[in-house]
């Protein structure tokens, strides 16, 4: 019988472990989803220069629960973000990327055309957002947006004057101005 006792008392140890771990895993996601929520909350209307967007959990069990996205942009009604269009959604998931990374935001983040479906006018927000964040991150980001560019301190670029053959091209920004005033 002593063997098992001794099972007994180890699968009481383990249960009461899951349960800790589940315990402290739900308050830690709990206060993760409220911050990230609250940071979704500021970063939608700069981006969009006005609405609102939250995140809805989909479920009672935080641990099981989904995700929900509800975005409105100025002027729409609350949607969903499947019925946003391309430029639209686009800037929604660029706001809850930035809420996510303002969690513990990292020294430098590169951003690979995230700027391509915004029009002109998305793309200004998303610049002043990004030189805003830049006095505590550093960006490198790829572009072919003229907008996006502007807002650069330094740009590097690839040619291809000869077939096969590339070439770098880097522009500080700050001296092309001085130099262009200078002219």
């Amino acid at each position: 019988f002593a063997g098992v006792n001794a099972d007994q008392c180890v699968m009481t140890t383990l249960e009461d472990a899951i349960k800790k771990i589940d315990g402290e895993t739900r308050e830690l996601l709990g206060g993760t989803f409220k911050i990230v929520n609250e940071h979704f909350g500021k970063m939608f209307p700069e981006l969009f220069g006005g609405g609102q967007a939250r995140l809805v959990m989909t479920g009672d069990e935080i641990l099981d629960a989904g995700v929900q996205v509800i975005a409105q942009p100025p002027g729409k009604k609350n949607q969903t973000i499947h019925l946003l269009s391309g430029g639209e959604k686009a800037l929604t998931a660029i706001a809850l990327v930035f809420a996510i990374f303002m969690l513990n935001p990292a020294p430098f983040c590169l951003l690979d055309e995230v700027d391509a479906p915004l029009d002109d006018a998305n793309t200004e927000r998303y610049a002043k957002l990004v030189s805003s964040m830049s006095k505590s991150t550093q960006f490198l980001f790829i572009s072919h947006n003229k907008i996006a560019m502007e807002m650069a301190r330094q740009l590097i670029g690839v040619t291809m004057q000869e077939q096969g053959v590339s070439r770098i091209v880097a522009v500080d920004m700050e001296s092309a101005v001085s130099l262009a005033e200078a002219h």
